[in-house]
């Protein structure tokens, strides 16, 4: 069965070209003009991804996303923004959703990223999995917690399957994606991982020295793992990539 996608943009040209795009690349499209119709035609009959427009009269896109996250509805969302202010991307993440494309996109970058998530959405596979090659980076969701169930490493702990994760006492509201970026650094404490690696791991496509993709998922998460006198998580190795160690 081809994968449910309901699109939501009020540029009527962009949610044609869109719409027929996806169509052409395989998914079974359900493309509506604005917030509320997004919201009745999700509550109708549940996609298995959302593309919002962030600026749509009425509701908007962000708000469409915080409804359905209070509402326990976990579906993986990309958001289409023409505002390209790290903040702005930002608030599309505190939001709840999962990833974005800024406005003029390539459509080729648009398949890549629901590929991406429907993968990451995907139940994990009951089949035991191959050993990885000595040294080579641990994925990211794909094997048990040591001692049974739980993540240890510079005093951050986290439970990949009930998607939970802690530093000291407290518990981190993480996305989907901050999770699955965190998890990956966990499991590779200690190691320098390049920007490619992570990339491929999380997104399972890589965009390039030119997108700030990364580097705002990173920036999120160190807002949300860093605290007042304590030793920062997240470290950029400049012109490589990022490690997790505590000092």
């Amino acid at each position: 069965m081809p994968h449910t996608v309901l699109l939501a943009e009020d540029d009527r040209a962009i949610r044609n070209a869109l719409e027929r795009a996806l169509t052409l690349e395989g998914y079974r499209v359900t493309a509506v003009a604005d917030g509320v119709e997004a919201l009745a035609q999700a509550h109708r009959s549940r996609p298995d991804v959302l593309v919002l427009d962030v600026m749509m009269p009425g509701i908007d896109g962000l708000q469409v996303c915080r409804v359905l996250r209070a509402e326990g509805d976990r579906t993986p969302v990309l958001i289409l923004t023409a505002l390209v202010e790290t903040a702005d991307r930002i608030a599309g993440l505190d939001a709840g959703a999962d990833d974005y494309v800024v406005k003029p996109f390539d459509v080729e970058e648009v398949f890549a990223r629901l590929r991406a998530l429907l993968r990451r959405a995907a139940p994990a596979p009951s089949e035991p999995e191959p050993a990885e090659e000595p040294g080579a980076p641990a994925p990211s969701g794909r094997h048990p917690a040591p001692s049974g169930r739980f993540l240890e490493a510079a005093g951050l702990r986290m439970d990949p399957q009930a998607r939970r994760a802690w530093r000291g006492d407290r518990e981190l509201e993480l996305t989907r994606t901050e999770f699955e970026l965190l998890e990956l650094l966990i499991r590779n404490a200690g190691v320098v991982l390049e920007h490619s690696t992570i990339y491929d791991r999380i997104w399972g496509y890589d965009f390039g020295p030119g997108s700030k993709n990364l580097a705002v998922y990173v920036g999120y998460l160190r807002r949300k793992l860093d605290e007042p006198g304590a030793p920062q998580l997240i470290h950029t190795v400049r012109g490589v990539g990022y490690v997790l160690r505590e000092g």
